[in-house]
């Protein structure tokens, strides 16, 4: 009796202690092979967890490793498809965190519904399949408030949000976030900026936070997984040679396959992919899919860059040791893009780029580079118009922190000079900061000609688009509208055959009269911003003088060039039959936005429509005398819009 006594006694202190004792130490890696299992509806390969796999998740340096470094803060990974990152990176990360290491996680996905499917068909199934992880998360209790895009755990809880809705984004704030997808994700979300940002806004008050940030590149230069890798010690993986020992990065360029000029395919042409090899580009020794597995068991990674927190990986698909990704099926993923593309067709060589590269798209382009364009920079001075303008309009965009300013003098044909480009520092959101000051002693500064005479702002057209600081905006141009200020708003991308300057309806209703543009008794201009940008394009590849071409000043601010060229004309995300203009990430385009409200603000003075003896008048007027050279001038105006009072130059003093 009494050994049955002491037995118990000691089972339970055992239990005691097994409950009590601190979790192990263990790292992702050594807890995804002690701990994970793979369920079937999330691998091909369902049972324990193993890395043989997926060798180059734990090389020397590789993410999960990276994971475990206090130095690292965030991990980026430019991938193709077929390379377990979101299983083996993000799915080990969590299932440890939350196991060994528990806190408050936040994932972003492009879109809910892209949350909801990965809940369903990855990270439920690897609870389910891993006992550690079913006794942490019990799915199925309502009473713990679990819901699919919440999931609560001892110590913390996991939150997956889409990158489409701004309160999800700013959520309380969190030590680890994940991204999925950069590329995919809401970059201007409701005007309150980029996701991806936002949700890294939810780290700064912790001091061991990590992120990691997954993607498949798209389109170059738009690219934000791209953007993100930029920042990164970009890794690479090396993998060497079962003949010759040395080591390179596994390229496409070494992927071939035998030519048969004997054979014709209509796709294929005479090429063979099921003779399909890589050759080593030191040797020229010969690898097939299996030589290539093995070797990759030996590979290590390496850094190009230098470390700054950020440990960034390059993968494309030739790491990759799934049966889909044999050499003979990424041979014929090139030759039918390639034979797409010659029939007109790149979608599919844009997604054999990215999904299999693991590499942007670049669009060919003749567009003037940012040196060319500073080359054709002229000897005027700034504010000083010469002798060819002779109207003046301006274009604000709003900041949160400035008001961006473009100046720009029209003459016949549309022929343009930029007169002015800047920033004006401050809080626009606040319709009573200094900067609505500055800006008025900005468009009433008289602008001398080369003719001799003065000049002054004849339009203007300020961004109202962000919702933000739609009430100062509408505030400055209530009192400001009669002498030529207008609130615009670019058109939506389903509306890119908008003109660029379209008067606003005269009548309101109902609807129109509840919004807070009507409650300052405005009408809020529509501007064509597809068709402004395609113009701007286009005449930025003029050379010379006349109709249509651009001029800057000399001395322009050096940034003025990079921000006119930083959007591309490329296929819509979500819809790939349509082209618009997007901004390269990470970049900045006032400069852009700026000179498409000044073409705003002359088309509503019909600077396209102008005659030559309407420019002629113009030009008497600006060279006639004034009776006291220290007078304010009035603005220069074509008759038609001196006939309306309109002039910015008017309200200088009101």
């Amino acid at each position: 009796m009494l050994h049955k006594l002491k037995t118990t006694a000691t089972e339970g202190i055992r239990r005691v202690m097994r409950k009590w004792a601190p979790p192990p130490r263990l790292s992702i890696i050594e807890w995804a092979e002690r701990y994970r299992w793979l369920a079937p509806e999330e691998a091909a390969r369902p049972g324990k967890y193993r890395f043989d796999v997926t060798p180059h998740l734990i090389w020397p340096g590789g993410p999960l490793e990276a994971l475990d470094d206090p130095a690292v803060q965030e991990v980026v990974g430019q991938k193709s498809a077929q390379v377990a990152w979101t299983s083996g990176v993000m799915g080990n990360a969590l299932g440890k965190w939350i196991d060994l290491d528990p806190s408050p996680i936040l994932v972003l996905f492009p879109k809910a519904e892209a949350a909801k499917q990965y809940v369903a068909e990855k990270f439920e199934p690897m609870v389910e399949a891993t006992p550690r992880l079913r006794k942490k998360i019990d799915l199925r209790s309502r009473k713990l408030q679990q819901r699919q895009d919440f999931k609560k755990f001892p110590g913390g809880f996991l939150k997956l949000v889409g990158s489409n809705s701004p309160a999800s984004v700013k959520s309380t704030p969190v030590p680890r976030v994940a991204v999925e997808e950069p590329d995919d994700c809401n970059l201007n979300l409701r005007g309150q900026g980029d996701s991806i940002k936002l949700a890294k806004e939810r780290l700064k008050t912790f001091r061991h936070a990590k992120i990691i940030i997954g993607g498949t590149p798209t389109i170059k230069g738009l690219s934000a997984i791209e953007a993100e890798l930029e920042l990164s010690d970009k890794r690479i993986g090396l993998v060497p040679c079962h003949d010759c020992g040395q080591e390179h990065a596994l390229s496409f360029d070494n992927l071939h396959c035998d030519q048969d000029p004997r054979y014709q395919h209509k796709v294929y042409g005479n090429h063979r992919p099921e003779t399909a090899y890589y050759a080593c580009p030191h040797c020229g020794a010969i690898w097939d899919d299996n030589q290539k597995n093995a070797n990759l068991k030996h590979g290590r990674w390496q850094a190009t860059a230098e470390f700054r927190g950020i440990a960034g990986y390059i993968l494309n698909e030739l790491y990759a040791t799934f049966w889909g990704s044999r050499f003979q099926v990424l041979i014929e993923k090139r030759l039918q893009a390639e034979y797409q593309a010659e029939q007109g067709n790149l979608g599919p060589m844009i997604a054999y780029v990215n999904s299999s590269k693991g590499e942007s798209y670049e669009y060919l382009s003749d567009a003037p580079k940012t040196a060319e364009l500073e080359a054709r920079a002229e000897a005027y001075g700034e504010m000083t118009a010469p002798k060819g303008a002779l109207l003046i309009t301006a274009g604000i965009d709003v900041q949160h922190d400035r008001l961006a300013v473009v100046i720009v003098g029209w003459g016949r044909g549309e022929e343009s000079w930029r007169l002015y480009w800047g920033e004006l520092p401050g809080h626009p959101l606040d319709k009573t900061d200094p900067v609505w000051q500055a800006l008025d002693a900005l468009l009433a500064t008289p602008i001398a000609s080369q003719h001799g005479g003065q000049l002054a702002i004849s339009a203007a057209s300020i961004d109202c688009s962000d919702g933000t600081s739609s009430d100062a905006v509408y505030s400055y141009v209530r009192d400001r509208q009669r002498f030529g200020v207008m609130a615009v708003k670019g058109a939506s991308i389903d509306s890119r055959d908008k003109e660029i300057y379209a008067k606003p309806p005269q009548s309101i209703d109902a609807n129109q009269s509840n919004t807070k543009a009507a409650r300052y008794g405005l009408r809020v201009h529509i501007a064509g911003t597809h068709k402004a940008k395609t113009l701007i394009d286009a005449r930025l590849r003029l050379k010379g003088c006349g109709a249509g071409r651009m001029h800057w000043y000399a001395e322009i601010r050096g940034d003025y060039y990079e921000q006119l060229t930083n959007e591309v004309l490329a296929p819509h995300p979500r819809n790939p039959s349509k082209m618009i203009w997007q901004k390269k990430a990470g970049r900045h385009n006032e400069a852009l936005d700026c000179e498409v409200y000044a073409l705003h603000a002359a088309r509503s003075l019909k600077t396209h429509l102008l005659r030559d003896p309407e420019w002629d008048h113009l030009e008497q007027q600006l060279m006639q005398p004034t009776l006291f050279n220290t007078e304010l001038p009035v603005a220069t105006q074509p008759r038609r819009a001196q006939k309306r009072g309109r002039g910015v130059r008017s309200h200088a003093g009101h």
